[in-house]
């Protein structure tokens, strides 16, 4: 009996610790399995967001292609802006000169028209002197 009660403590020792090996290796598959569908959660949430980085890329490319598209339409705009203030000027200037050669005819008109005028005015009074001239010669006849 004394070599059995040796060999018994050990076996409930034994027992007890496998008892205690079994629940630290529940314990472990549990958590095991916890951090396995952590994983899973963190890889669909990665894919998800590796999604979102993808789709949000096509918007920033499809942005960065409008942005160079409308650059370069205000380019146009502002050198279509600049030809048009430059004709414009132009148009100004011309406006300009026609208006003074406008005036310098009027002008001359204005001239030629005093010279008539007096040329005509003396005209008349020839005219007028011949006529009186011719009608005192008559009436001396």
């Amino acid at each position: 009996m004394e070599g059995e009660g040796i060999h018994e403590p050990k076996i409930e020792q034994l027992r007890s610790k496998l008892i205690r090996l079994q629940q630290v290796k529940d314990n472990l598959e549990g958590e095991i399995m916890e951090k396995k569908l952590l994983s899973e959660c963190l890889q669909k949430e990665l894919a998800a967001l590796e999604t979102e980085a993808y789709e949000l890329e096509v918007v920033h490319q499809e942005n960065k292609r409008l942005m160079q598209k409308l650059e370069f339409r205000s380019e146009e705009s502002e050198r279509e802006c600049l030809r048009l203030a430059e004709q414009n000027r132009n148009t100004k200037e011309l406006l300009e000169q026609y208006r003074c050669e406008i005036q310098e005819f009027k002008l001359k008109s204005r001239k030629l028209r005093m010279k008539f005028e007096n040329q005509l005015v003396q005209l008349i009074g020839q005219h007028k002197l011949l006529y009186s001239t011719i009608k005192d010669s008559e009436e001396q006849n």
